[in-house]
C-alpha cells in the first residue's frame, strides 16, 4: 500500500490519488505527512469488514438525517457551502444528497419510526394523552398531542402521537375533531385512560366530547395560585413593580450592564444578569426576585454611582423579598418536579399538595413581615381548596392508592381516603370480571351404556334392555328439561350471585394485602415495584398501569413548542406543516 501510494504522489502527472481520485495541490502532494494521512485512510477502507461503497455511503446519509433531526438543522445544510466543502474534505468521494432528496429519506424514517411506536401501542393496555396549542412565527396555529404508556418492560414510554396544522377556529368541537382523527390512526381507540390539558374551556369541552376523563395540568393549577395569591397583596405588588424597573433597567442600557458585571467582578460575586419576570410564568416571578436578592450589593452600588432616577430597593423591601422567597420555594420545587416526562408524576399531585400544606403551615411562625403572612395565607387557603378537588378526583386518588410510595398515606383528609378504598376495590373486582373466573369442570353425561346387563345375559334379554333403555333415557331427558325451564331463572340469579360475591371477595383480600403492606421509599420506582409484584397482585398491577401513566402536567406538549421554535424559524419559513410534524415527531421518538 505505502509502495502504490507513493508512485501516485511522486510520480503520477495528474496529480490525483489513484485509490479515491481526490487532487492533490503541488505544495503538499511531496510531504510525508501527506503520504501518511492517504495511507492510514485507505488502510481503514480496506479493513473495514463489511463497508462497501454503497453501505458506506448509507451510514453517511443517516449521518445527516440524524444531525438534521437531532440538532433541528434545515434541510438547506446541504446547500451550504462551507458544510459541502467539509463533506468534500472528509470524503471526497461522497455524493451529498440533494434537498429533494432529504425530504424522502426523512419521510422513510418517519414512516419507519411511526411503523415501531404502532407496534408498541398495540401491545399497552393503557394510554394517557397531553395537548396543547402552538403558534409558529409564520402565524400557523399548531395542536400537539403526546401519548404516555407502559411498554412490555413496564417503562415509562412518551411519544408524540402527532403536531398537527390548525388553521380552524380553536373551538372544543375543532379539538375533538383533530384528537379523534389521531385516535384512530394510532389505534388506540378504547385504551385512552386521560386527557391532561390547562383548564381552557375549550380544552375541557374537547375532553366531554371526546367521553375521555379530563385532569387539568398541575403546572398551570399551580401558576394560577400561586398569581393569584400574589395578586391580593398590594404591597408585594409594588415591590414586584419596583424590581421590575430596576431588571428592564440594566437589560436594556449597555452602560448599566457593563457597570453592574464590573461592580459583581470587584466585590467577587459571580458574574450574573438580572432575570425579568414572564406574566405567563409565575417562577419567573420567583427567580427575578431570586436573583435580585443574591446580587443586592452590586445592584445597590451600580445604582448609586449610575446616578439614574431610579430608585433602588429598600432594606425593609429587601426583608419583605426573603420570607416571600421562603414562602414561594416550595412551590417552585413542585413545579419542577412535577413536570419531569419520564418518571411517574400523576401520582403525586395529591401528596405534593398536601406537603405544600403542611409546609404552609409549618412556616407561619417563623414569619415576621404582613407581606410574608399574608401571602402564606392566601396560599394555603387555596391549596387547601385545590387539595379537596383533587382528593375528589376518581383518576388522581386511584393513582395516589396506586402508587407503592404514597398509598393511604398520600391523602390529608381521611373521609376520602376511605371513598378512595371503595372505589380501588370495586375496580379491582371489575377487572376480575373481565379476566373471567375459571371455568368449572363439565360432569359426564349419562349414557346407554350405563344401563347395560352383564355379558352373561342372553342376546334377547340384551335386545329388549337396550331398547327400554334408550326409551327411559328420552323420557328422562324430556322430564329434565320442563324441569330445568322451571327453575332455570332462578339458578342463574343464584350463579350470579354466588360469582359476584366471590369476585367482590377476592378484589377485597387483594386490595386489603396491597394496601398493609410497607410502602417504599419515596425515592425508588414505583414501576419496578409493580414489575416484580405483578403476580402478587395480578388484577392490581393492571390498574397500575392505566391510572400511573397519567402525567401531572402538559409539560411535555410544552417542550415540543420549544424545539418547534427552533425548527420552524425564520430560516426555514418555506417549511411546510406536513415536514415540521415529521421533524417534531423524529426529534422526540428517535
Amino acid at each position: 500500500m505505502a509502495d502504490k501510494i507513493c508512485s501516485v504522489y511522486f510520480y503520477d502527472p495528474q496529480v490525483k490519488c489513484r485509490l479515491c481520485s481526490a487532487e492533490l495541490s503541488y505544495a503538499t502532494r511531496n510531504t510525508s505527512s501527506m503520504l501518511r494521512h492517504y495511507k492510514a485512510r485507505h488502510e481503514r477502507e480496506d479493513n473495514t469488514p463489511g463497508m462497501d461503497t454503497a453501505s458506506r455511503k448509507q451510514a453517511l446519509n443517516r449521518c445527516i438525517i440524524n444531525m438534521i433531526i437531532k440538532d433541528c438543522q434545515p434541510l438547506s445544510i446541504v446547500e451550504d457551502e462551507g458544510f459541502r466543502e467539509m463533506l468534500q474534505t472528509l470524503e471526497p468521494s461522497y455524493a451529498i444528497p440533494t434537498r429533494k432528496a432529504l425530504k424522502e429519506m426523512v419521510s422513510e424514517r418517519y414512516a419507519a419510526e411511526t411503523q415501531n411506536i404502532k407496534e408498541k401501542l398495540h401491545s399497552t393496555n393503557a394510554i394517557s394523552l397531553t395537548a396543547d396549542m402552538w403558534t409558529s412565527v409564520n402565524m400557523e396555529a399548531y395542536l400537539a398531542v403526546t401519548g404516555h404508556f407502559f411498554d412490555t418492560e413496564n417503562k415509562m414510554c412518551t411519544t408524540v402521537l402527532g403536531v398537527k396544522y390548525f388553521p380552524k377556529s380553536h373551538t372544543a368541537e375543532n379539538i375533538a375533531e383533530v384528537t379523534q382523527d389521531l385516535i384512530d390512526s394510532w389505534a388506540i381507540t378504547g385504551k385512552v385512560a386521560r386527557f391532561v390539558t390547562d383548564a381552557g374551556a375549550n380544552m375541557i369541552a374537547s375532553a366531554r366530547l371526546l367521553k375521555i376523563g379530563h385532569s387539568p395540568c398541575i403546572a398551570h393549577t399551580l401558576n394560577l395560585i400561586v398569581k393569584k395569591s400574589c395578586d391580593q397583596v398590594s404591597d408585594l405588588t409594588d415591590i414586584r413593580h419596583k424590581t421590575k424597573n430596576i431588571v428592564t433597567h440594566f437589560r436594556s442600557s449597555t452602560l448599566a450592564k457593563e457597570k453592574l458585571s464590573h461592580v459583581q467582578q470587584q466585590m467577587q460575586k459571580p458574574i450574573l444578569k438580572l432575570i425579568n419576570e414572564v406574566p405567563t410564568r409565575w417562577n419567573s416571578t420567583y427567580q427575578m426576585l431570586s436573583r435580585i436578592a443574591s446580587q443586592k450589593e452590586p445592584v445597590w452600588v451600580s445604582l448609586a454611582s449610575l446616578k439614574t432616577p431610579l430608585p433602588a430597593l429598600t432594606g425593609e423591601e429587601h426583608d419583605i423579598i426573603a420570607e416571600v422567597l421562603i414562602v414561594l420555594a416550595p412551590f417552585n420545587a413542585a413545579t419542577v418536579e412535577l413536570s419531569e416526562e419520564k418518571r411517574v408524576s400523576g401520582s403525586k399531585i395529591i401528596p405534593m399538595m398536601k406537603m405544600l400544606h403542611h409546609t404552609m403551615q409549618k412556616c407561619a411562625p417563623s414569619l415576621e413581615t404582613s407581606v410574608g403572612k399574608k401571602l402564606r395565607h392566601e396560599l394555603d387557603k387555596r391549596v387547601t381548596k385545590t387539595l379537596n378537588n383533587y382528593e375528589s378526583s376518581s383518576h388522581l386518588s386511584l393513582a395516589t392508592l396506586l402508587d407503592p410510595r404514597f398509598k393511604a398515606l398520600g391523602f390529608l383528609n381521611g373521609t376520602k381516603i376511605n371513598d378512595a378504598v371503595k372505589k380501588l376495590k370495586s375496580e379491582c373486582a371489575a377487572e376480575m370480571r373481565i379476566s373471567g373466573p375459571p371455568s368449572a369442570p363439565q360432569e359426564d353425561q349419562p349414557g346407554p351404556s350405563s344401563h347395560l346387563p352383564a355379558s352373561s345375559m342372553s342376546s334377547v334379554y340384551l335386545f329388549i334392555q337396550n331398547v327400554f333403555g334408550v326409551i327411559y333415557l328420552h323420557l328422562k331427558l324430556i322430564m329434565s328439561c320442563f324441569t330445568d325451564n322451571l327453575w332455570q331463572q332462578l339458578d342463574m340469579e343464584v350463579a350470579r350471585t354466588r360469582t359476584s360475591t366471590s369476585v367482590v371477595a377476592d378484589a377485597m383480600i387483594e386490595v386489603q394485602r396491597y394496601l398493609s403492606s410497607a410502602n417504599i421509599p419515596r425515592t425508588e420506582d414505583p414501576l419496578e415495584y409493580w414489575k416484580s409484584q405483578k403476580n402478587t397482585y395480578p388484577h392490581l398491577f393492571k390498574l397500575s398501569q392505566k391510572y400511573l401513566s397519567t402525567p401531572a402536567s402538559s409539560a411535555p406538549c410544552e417542550r415540543i413548542f420549544s424545539k418547534a421554535g427552533e425548527i420552524a424559524s425564520k430560516r426555514r419559513n418555506r417549511l411546510s406543516p406536513n415536514m415540521l410534524q415529521k421533524l417534531l415527531f423524529l426529534n422526540k421518538n428517535v
